[in-house]
């Protein structure tokens, strides 16, 4: 599939679970491939576009794509498995296959279509300490923090609290006070999940460089993982978030996770609006 060439800079409008993304093909020589100014131009809901995660598509010669993620703020959000399974929908349909593979800053991922399902495979999580990273040595299952989240690594770092309530917890409080944190010398995303029933949980969530989200992928597995550890769940874990249901499936070869995809709109950045 080549990229579309109209004047202007083409985009697909996504969403998995309410987790929204802009994605935007640079394959093959692009004239403008993705920056960190574009990324917070498109990013703005009121005078770009407005995405949780932007999703560029670029050549690697070791898979079918490579994907880079960006963060609303302009920064590289290093893993992003809602964003990833849309991707992987749309190049699937693209190629006319039911299995892709891709490349991201953590490696080589695959995805596939089950039953009518996109699964992506997220990788092994990371565990120890550097891998998360922390900033010292400790252990990851109960961090030294009010709370005593786990920490896990998903090609981003997560830290990832157990509580009674997720839904009387102050997101927009504690989210930035744990993303901030000198524990986390990259930052962290932030996960409130609270057990509802046999291998089900109900999540939420605070996104680095973003903030609250509807969803979030690599977010779902961390917790998934975490709660396995923990006692609290099987390998295969139902996460209820705002936007809607994820299925995470803890494997030998690593992380996979399911739910919704949805394409929404296809658009153009005008070449007026791209000047500036």
């Amino acid at each position: 599939m080549d990229p579309i060439r109209t004047p202007g800079l083409p985009f697909i409008k996504m969403h998995g679970a309410g987790n929204d993304f802009v994605v935007i093909d640079s394959r093959n020589g692009a004239a403008r491939p993705v920056t960190a100014e574009l990324a917070r131009a498109v990013g703005d809901r009121h005078r770009g576009v407005g995405f949780d995660q932007l999703a560029e598509i670029t050549d690697d010669p070791q898979a079918d794509y490579r994907l880079v993620f960006w963060n609303s703020d302009g920064t590289e959000a290093g893993a992003c498995g809602n964003a990833s399974r849309c991707v992987a929908a749309l190049m699937m349909e693209a190629l006319g296959r039911d299995e892709v593979r891709f490349a991201t800053r953590r490696g080589l991922l695959r995805a596939v279509r089950e039953d009518g399902q996109v699964w992506v495979n997220m990788g092994p999580p990371q565990l120890g300490w550097a891998e998360v990273p922390l900033a010292h040595a400790t252990d990851t299952d109960r961090l030294p923090l009010e709370g005593a989240p786990a920490a896990v690594g998903m090609g981003n770092p997560h830290a990832v609290f157990f509580v009674d309530d997720a839904e009387a917890v102050p997101l927009t409080t504690r989210g930035p006070q744990v993303e901030h944190d000198p524990l986390f010398p990259q930052r962290t995303n932030v996960e409130f999940a609270s057990l509802t029933g046999p291998d089900r949980l109900r999540m939420r969530v605070w996104e680095r460089g973003t903030g609250v989200t509807l969803a979030c992928g690599s977010g779902a597995c961390a917790t998934a993982v975490a709660a396995h550890r923990r006692g609290l769940t099987g390998r295969r874990v139902t996460l209820d978030l705002d936007g809607g249901t994820l299925v995470v499936d803890w494997r030998e070869d690593g992380v996979w996770m399911t739910g919704p995809v949805a394409r929404v709109f296809d658009g153009v950045l005008s070449p007026a609006w791209l000047a500036p």
